[in-house]
Order: C-alpha cells, then sequence, then structure tokens
C-alpha cells in the first residue's frame, strides 16, 4: 500500500519567513524522483527550485502561482512505495504526520521515508536535506480508552514521538497510553510544556511571531492537531493581551477627540510591501536604527583613469569596466584603512575586522534593488573583477541569484552615477561599517597645473558608521581613494 508524504515548504536560510510561488514544475499525477525541483519560488533575496527529498506521485499541490507561503506549509503530497512492516499507522492518521514532522523538523529534513534507501535525498538547500537517511521509527497506534464516555487520546503518544523522535526505535517497547476525557485533555497538556518539555510547535513562523511580541509559548494550548500551536492561536493570544491596555488608552482620550467615520479611508492606491522591496526596507530602516552614520564626500579629476581604462581595452583581451577599477581601488584602500572593513558585534560589544573583503555592489533590476557580493575580491584583479561583476549582474536581472550570493559582504560599492546624478548619502548596507558611493563623470572646469581646463570630474562619497572610526580615519580612506582616481599609478605601490 503506498504512503501519502506531505513535503513543506522548506527553511531557505538567511532569515527567511516565507516565499511566492512563480511557477510549478509538476502536476497532480506526475511521477518525480528523489531531489526533483517541484516548485520555482521567490523569496525577498533570489528565485529557487525547490527539490522535493521524496520520490513517487504528486497526489496535491498546496498554494497556486502567485500565492506566498510560509516556511513550513504544505507544498505537495507524494504518495510513495508501500511501508515497512513496522509502520502500523495509514498516512490519514494524524498521529503519524505529526511523528514525520518531528523527524522532519523545519521544512521538512530527513530523508524520501518510505523509500527504504539508506543513501538519504541529498538535497542542498539551507534547512532541510540528508547526506544519509535516518533509521526508521515505528510508529505506535493509540490504545483506546476502556470508558465507553472518554473519548479517544490521539495527542500524547503522537506528540511525545514528535517531540523525542530518537527516544522512540524499533527495540523500544510501546509507551503506556492513559485516556483523559475532554475536560481533561487541557489540564494534561499545559503541565507538560510548563514544567519545561517540548513545546507543540512546527512552524518557524509562528515561533518567530511569539519571540518577536514576547510571548511565552508554553502558556497557550494549541487549536491544532494534537495540541499543535498555530498561527492562530499566537495572534489571538497577541489580542488578547492588547486588549486591556487598548481599554485604558480608550478610557483616557478625552470626548472632544474626533474620530474618523466608518469606513473612511485615505485616498490612494495601497502596495504591499513585501518581496524585494520589503526586504530593502526591512534592512535600510534597521540601519536607520542601529547604525550612527556620518558623510564625507570629494571631488576627484578622473581623467587618467579614464585614460587608463581606455589604454587598458586598446591593449586587447577582456574589455575592464570602470567598476572594477573603482573596486582595485577599494581593495586598496580598505588594505591602508581596515578599520572601514568591520562590522560591530553589539551583543558582544567588539568591532569584528575582517581578513578578506568581501565586496557588495548596489544593482538595479527588474525585481529591485539587490546587492550582489563579490567573493575575495581584494585577491582578484581589475580583468577577474570584471568577468565577476558581469556574472552576477546577470544573475540578478534574471533573477538567478542565490541567498549565498547576496550575503556575507563586509564593503559596498555603490555606483549610482549611472543614474546621472552627481552625488548622494548612501545609507550602510547593515551590518556592514561603510559605503563608498560614485557618482557620474562628467565634464567640468577644474585647475590643472595651474590652469583652467576641461577635466572628467567625479563625486565619490563615504558613509561610515561612526563607532568603528572617527572623522580621521574616514577622511584619510577617502583621499586615498581620489588619489588613486586622479593618479592609477598610485596603485602601483599596493600591486
Amino acid at each position: 500500500m503506498a504512503q501519502v508524504l506531505e513535503f513543506k515548504l522548506p527553511d531557505l536560510g538567511e532569515g527567511l519567513t516565507e516565499a511566492e510561488i512563480v511557477r510549478w514544475l509538476v502536476q497532480v499525477g506526475d511521477v518525480v524522483a528523489v531531489d526533483q525541483p517541484v516548485v520555482e519560488v521567490e523569496t525577498a533575496k533570489a528565485m529557487v527550485e525547490v527539490p522535493c527529498p521524496y520520490g513517487g506521485v504528486v497526489t496535491a499541490r498546496f498554494g497556486e502561482e502567485g500565492t506566498e507561503l510560509p516556511v513550513g506549509a504544505p507544498l505537495i503530497t507524494v504518495a510513495v512505495g508501500a511501508p515497512a512492516s513496522g509502520d502500523v499507522l495509514g498516512p490519514a492518521d494524524p498521529s503519524a504526520r505529526d511523528g514525520r514532522d518531528g523527524r522532519e523538523g523545519r521544512g521538512g529534513r530527513g530523508g524520501s521515508a518510505g523509500s527504504g534507501s539508506a543513501e538519504g535525498s541529498g538535497n542542498v538547500l539551507v534547512g532541510y536535506g540528508t547526506s544519509e537517511a535516518p533509521a526508521r521509527r515505528r510508529r505506535v497506534r493509540p490504545v483506546q480508552p476502556t470508558p465507553p464516555t472518554a473519548p479517544p487520546a490521539t495527542h500524547a503518544p503522537s506528540r511525545a514521538a514528535a517531540a523525542a523522535p530518537h527516544a522512540l526505535t524499533d527495540a523500544a517497547p510501546a509507551p503506556a497510553v492513559v485516556p483523559v476525557g475532554p475536560a481533561e485533555a487541557g489540564a494534561a497538556r499545559a503541565p507538560h510544556t510548563a514544567s519545561g518539555g517540548p513545546v507543540p510547535v512546527i512552524s518557524p513562523l509562528v515561533r518567530r511571531l511569539a519571540r518577536e511580541n514576547g510571548l511565552d509559548l508554553r502558556q497557550l494550548t494549541g487549536s491544532g492537531p494534537e495540541g499543535l500551536i498555530l498561527r492562530a492561536d499566537v495572534e489571538n493570544a497577541l489580542r488578547a493581551s492588547a486588549t486591556p491596555a487598548a481599554s485604558e488608552a480608550a478610557q483616557s482620550v478625552p470626548d472632544t477627540v474626533v474620530t474618523p467615520a466608518p469606513g473612511a479611508a485615505p485616498d490612494g492606491r495601497r502596495i504591499p510591501l513585501k518581496g524585494v522591496r520589503g526586504a530593502v526596507a526591512d534592512k535600510l530602516s534597521r540601519s536607520r536604527r542601529e547604525i550612527p552614520d556620518a558623510t564625507c564626500w570629494v571631488d576627484a579629476d578622473a581623467t587618467e583613469l579614464m585614460r587608463a581604462r581606455a589604454a587598458m581595452n586598446a591593449a586587447g583581451g577582456p574589455k575592464i569596466s570602470l567598476l572594477a577599477l573603482l573596486a582595485r581601488i577599494c581593495t586598496a584602500a580598505l588594505a591602508r584603512f581596515p578599520e572601514l572593513n568591520s562590522s560591530v558585534d553589539t551583543a558582544a560589544r567588539e568591532i569584528v575586522q575582517f581578513d578578506h573583503v568581501h565586496l557588495g555592489f548596489a544593482a538595479q533590476t527588474e525585481r529591485g534593488l539587490v546587492v550582489p557580493v563579490v567573493r575575495d575580491a581584494q585577491a582578484r584583479d581589475a580583468e577577474g573583477l570584471t568577468a565577476e561583476f558581469a556574472r552576477l549582474t546577470e544573475a540578478g536581472r534574471a533573477g538567478r541569484l542565490t541567498p549565498g550570493e547576496l550575503t556575507g559582504g563586509t564593503f559596498t560599492l555603490n555606483n549610482y552615477g549611472v543614474f546621472g546624478v552627481d552625488g548622494s548619502t548612501p545609507i550602510v548596507n547593515h551590518p556592514e561599517a561603510a559605503m563608498l558611493g560614485v557618482g557620474r563623470i562628467v565634464p567640468k572646469p577644474w585647475v590643472h597645473e595651474g590652469e583652467l581646463a576641461v577635466r572628467q570630474v567625479v563625486q565619490l562619497s563615504l558613509t561610515f558608521d561612526h563607532r568603528v572610526c572617527d572623522g580621521g580615519t574616514a577622511g584619510g580612506f577617502l583621499r586615498h581613494v581620489a588619489d588613486c582616481v586622479e593618479q592609477p599609478a598610485v596603485l602601483l605601490r599596493t600591486l
């Protein structure tokens, strides 16, 4: 008899809590292999193809294209081969489903149960996948209580199995089941969680919601199957706790306060702040809240830099981009002023200086602003930087950037001159400590060698975290960058 397994949206890493279904890659009735991509989802960082750790026949899909699902929500169900002889529960039994959840953890960790393979799924996405299939657990059918008036207690054994999967093996005896009545069910669950036992929560979104609002999940009684705490339970508890405060505030409002008429709403169109736009908003807001930033800027004569680039490209070989030359200048300046290639650990009250330069660069795409990261930029020459910038930019425009290519930067280069503007005050890309902004390079009157001439002038601006350094260090860094722009030969000292 085939066993139906439920595959849930896995944890895609980097704190992502939801994803939008872009395109289904399978239909109901299709046969899928282990690790075959079944759906393409878009997170706040990238588009990802999600592979399924089970092999079998797709029996159901959850969510239409364009639907946003939280991490831990069901994606598809797959009918796999006949279960082993120790599996005595059918797929429709909720305790069987909860037992599986206990093994898989967040987002469906675990191998392809029921496949009989010891090799594991081999999934590579963060948050689920195994290199070796876990040992099969025996599932236990709940014992029906003897008194005819008491309903069967289905939650006790399955929650125990889900909470402590390693304690229930083929060699372990079946746990005893104590029947409880409906009046005792809630009381039976409450002491279990209050005494330090596991909290019956599967969804990481529920845990995050409770954590951000300071709510103790051990004080809640879940309304889901087997006492599972759902998001609705947390939201109801938060509304209940907010009601007294709201009542007191309402009583303290003077009678003269005029409230808007029911149903009145401001004019305009409402646009959901989600996806890339929502991620950018969250990151920039956090930067403004946590980082005491300051900005300094300087005009520089980029005529010699433009001539040097033209000479490089005329010599043959791959073309060198201006962004690559600016990146090379940045890495040389960071070697001289390492304070700006750092991050602040607020919990430890320490400044962490990095030995490597993972250089982020701002790129505008149809999906919004993204900041891909060039790993170990200090070890790349101008040609290597040009190739990596081109690869990441193309991947960003196609929506193929992975979360790993969008995180981990230590310094950001922002060439906003491509938008035709001269200057800006960039916002530091949290948790980095600095960002260099580059305006457009345009002909301007400039005093050169004592005479007025038309030169290619660019404005450079540096926004930095004032906790990691003072103005002298920031000014020294920016002056060194300007000197390299005006006289590229200065870079020869660091080659």
